[in-house]
């Protein structure tokens, strides 16, 4: 970078009757020659960017993981299993229409089955589809019938895409009222979740479904139950 900043800076920094001289056309060209015979700077441009983006990615998420830990394991208005009183937590970041979502759904049962310490966060964050919106927010007004667990499981076993008939179909499946739950999904709550899930997400630079938070460490993608266990011990021995 610095053979190719070197011309630059000295035709940045010439004489004012020299840089009248050299018009926009030449300056660029010269530009263009110096990238030309030193091709490599591009790539170690790029490499330098990504980097760049890469630690400033981690350090707001850093910065959420400590301004936002409360709202992150803590939201009343989140949904939790497991052990409502485990000494470390979980938050899963999901939508219903990703299939990665419904393999992760088993290593998380498998983790909770191996461990009862365990508190496990669901974060609803439909952002694959329309119909990913509308399985979320009725997964989150079976809160009112005390069924969350139950449609939520259910969706996840589903076949195929979720749209509105069938999410309605399943909730009928799993007894719920299906008229209550219609007035449910237009509670100010289930917003007030799907938005605070979108905020976090980007804070901590999600990109994808699903993405998983224990204690100071963040994994975007799919991880096996294995990974799970790995980063709830490593959380216990930093409390």
């Amino acid at each position: 970078m610095l053979r190719f900043a070197l011309p630059l800076a000295l035709l940045v920094a010439a004489p004012p009757a020299m840089a009248q001289e050299r018009t926009e056309a030449e300056v660029k060209g010269l530009a263009l020659e110096a990238i030309l015979e030193n091709p490599e700077v591009i790539v170690e441009a790029i490499e330098m960017l990504r980097r760049r983006d890469a630690e400033e990615a981690q350090a707001e998420a850093q910065a959420t993981l400590g301004e936002s830990r409360d709202l992150l394991e803590r939201d009343p208005n989140a949904p939790v299993l497991g052990n409502p009183n485990g000494d470390v937590t979980v938050v899963e970041f999901f939508d219903y229409n990703c299939p990665y979502c419904r393999r992760a759904g088993d290593e998380v049962a498998a983790l909770l089955e191996a461990d009862p310490d365990v508190r496990l966060v669901y974060r609803e964050w439909p952002i694959l589809s329309e119909g990913s919106l509308f399985a979320a927010r009725a997964a989150l007004a079976a809160r009112e019938q005390d069924l969350y667990a139950q449609m939520h499981e259910a969706m996840m076993d589903a076949q195929g895409r979720l749209d509105e008939t069938s999410v309605m179909a399943i909730a009928e499946e799993v007894g719920l009222d299906t008229a209550q739950l219609r007035t449910d999904m237009e509670a100010p709550e289930v917003q007030e979740h799907i938005r605070t899930s979108m905020e976090l997400a980007q804070s901590l630079g999600f990109s994808g479904t699903p993405s998983f938070v224990v204690g100071d460490t963040t994994a975007p993608g799919l991880v096996d139950a294995e990974q799970l266990q790995a980063m709830v011990e490593d959380a216990r021995d930093d409390n």
